[in-house]
């Protein structure tokens, strides 16, 4: 088995990977990493979330950048300003006494002022979103005529919120000579594109579709009612005891409503999302990473790029509408060979989609019970002894005091003493779950859900459960489901299902904005951080030129064709 020794590092960077506890190279390390320092060719890779991808083409920067020079020789270009803040905080410990580099992390959400003063200094590495780059481009505040190496990591993610425009333009702006790296979790069309303009003869590197679930994550879930997720969450949550967590929603407006509810009864939360301010979201993460939260509620996008030591759990309040999305969650746990859990609430009808991640992944589920009111009552009184049995006693402050305790308890036994503090210490907690119901959905109720009988039980849908499907009906009819342009075009939006949409939402935001009739729009596909309407021929341009660059709570929105090549920016 290979070491971070025989992939050819240097002495000084081998010792910063020892003060970090880095054991092991990845997979996708052991690849990629004697390549890059080796090769001068450009390099197509594909490696999911927690595979260790920054390192992977981080450590080979460190090494290949030179420290007196004052020019820009690496650009990382990322999806979120999460990732992006991640990626230039791993490189800075990555080179800490090994090269004094400058690395300055550019990203929307934070003063351009700063990030243009930092940049001045001269910066031998920069980490970027396209968009603020591209602002810094076009300010002349950044020169990347220089570059030697050019970084996408998630370039799939990044096209799927409408990048591709900007990339290309980016690395049409960057030195014919130099060397592209290009990291994705999938490959799509737009990737192939992409690798052909832009790269030579790329090398492709993958990791086996075994190796892109992390071995150590064991992967679980269980079948509740609708109305009983919230529940059934926290339940989990008091069952184990000292989780420390990332709890996943689908929406923004989820988020924020399971962080609130969390927070008012009585647990350690704080939601993180799109609609928060830059300022906000560093403090919730700092919050996290210092332990401050014990768990963090997060959406999709906004979760992109937390990379926090110790998360033992990943929840999935929902599963995520993009199967291959679940890979990208799971992986914030289970880091640097540490063991994790990735705990699914799904419904019975959602039940299937367990076995089509399973055939994803590669890895196998657990099924499990949500616990009952004497478990968590049991597991938290063990918990409590097991660490009376753990305590050390130090008796020189509480010697002079116990003389007194030990005459007040003098007529009680053993057993009345225990029972008493069990009593205090518990009986809240098993006031709060006395006569609590069984949120585990029986067998037959299962079958009934997946057929769609209308079975007694739990998981009965009410009256609000079929006003939604009514409204659902009629969203499909009134967005153009049914309609299909054979003559029009298809056009890409950067927005989804994680932005609080559905389609009729996005339908009237659509023709609101560009004044035009709904009949002229036709079949909506939502996805979970973009989408694609068709349209009725000559509105194309009227759509294009009123919603390209409009802010929609605080992302700006990119629409492309996508029945012809995207034209380049200008």
């Amino acid at each position: 088995m290979q070491t971070f020794e025989s992939l050819g590092l240097s002495t000084k960077l081998l010792q910063n990977l020892e003060q970090m506890g880095f054991v092991m190279p990845t997979p996708i390390q052991q690849k990629t990493i004697p390549f890059l320092l080796k090769e001068k060719r450009d390099m197509l890779a594909m490696a999911q979330t927690g595979t260790g991808k920054t390192a992977a083409f981080g450590l080979p920067l460190i090494e290949l950048c030179n420290e007196n020079s004052q020019h820009t020789q690496a650009l990382v270009l990322a999806p979120t300003r999460e990732l992006c803040v991640q990626i230039m905080n791993d490189l800075v410990v990555y080179s800490k006494n090994v090269k004094p580099l400058n690395i300055v992390a550019v990203y929307g959400g934070a003063s351009i002022t700063d990030q243009m003063r930092r940049l001045k200094k001269g910066a031998q590495i920069v980490v970027a979103t396209p968009g603020r780059l591209m602002d810094l481009m076009d300010r002349r505040a950044v020169n990347i005529s220089s570059l030697k190496y050019a970084v996408l990591d998630e370039a799939d993610e990044m096209l799927n919120m409408g990048f591709e425009e900007d990339i290309k333009k980016i690395l049409g702006d960057t030195p014919e000579e130099k060397n592209v790296w290009l990291f994705s979790a999938t490959m799509p069309n737009e990737i192939r594109r992409i690798a052909a303009r832009y790269m030579k003869q790329p090398e492709e590197i993958s990791v086996s579709k075994q190796q892109l679930s992390n071995l150590n994550i064991t992967h679980q879930f269980a079948i509740v009612a609708e109305k009983d997720r919230f529940a059934a969450l926290k339940r989990i949550i008091d069952f184990n005891i000292e989780m420390f967590g990332v709890i996943f929603c689908r929406t923004k407006n989820d988020t924020q409503m399971v962080a609130e509810k969390l927070m008012k009864d009585g647990y350690n939360a704080d939601a993180l999302h799109g609609d928060l301010s830059q300022g906000q979201r560093d403090k919730v993460m700092n919050n996290f990473r210092n332990r401050s939260l014990q768990f963090l509620v997060a959406t999709d996008v906004a979760a992109r790029g937390i990379d926090v030591n110790n998360i033992t759990h990943v929840l999935h309040m929902n599963l995520p509408d993009e199967m291959e999305f679940y890979n990208h969650r799971s992986g914030r746990t289970a880091r640097a060979g540490k063991t994790g859990f990735s705990i699914a609430l799904v419904t019975p009808k959602e039940s299937f989609k367990i076995k089509q991640i399973e055939k994803n992944i590669q890895a196998k589920f657990e099924r499990i019970q949500i616990p009952g009111s004497e478990e968590i009552c049991k597991q938290k009184m063990l918990h409590m002894v097991h660490r009376l049995r753990q305590v050390e006693m130090d008796n020189t402050g509480l010697s002079a005091l116990l003389p007194a305790v030990y005459a007040e308890l003098k007529d009680l036994t053993k057993e009345d003493i225990i029972g008493r503090f069990a009593y205090l210490e518990f009986n809240h907690l098993l006031d709060y779950y006395r006569g609590a119901r069984d949120l585990n959905i029986i067998e037959r109720e299962e079958r009934g859900a997946r057929r769609g009988d209308d079975f007694r039980g739990s998981d009965r849908r009410d009256r609000g459960d079929r006003r939604g499907d009514r409204n659902d009906r009629f969203e499909g009819r009134e967005s153009g489901d049914n309609r299909s342009y054979s003559t029009g075009e298809r056009l890409f939006i950067n927005l989804g299902k994680a932005d609080g949409l559905d389609k009729g939402t996005l339908l009237g935001m659509i023709c609101d904005r560009s004044r035009i009739k709904k009949h002229s729009i036709g079949k909506i596909d939502l996805k979970g951080v973009y989408s694609f309407f068709e349209v009725e021929p000559g509105v194309t341009h009227t759509i294009m030129n009123n919603l390209n660059g409009f802010d929609f709570k605080g992302r700006i929105i990119r629409i492309e064709n996508q029945s012809t090549e995207p034209k380049r920016r200008k």
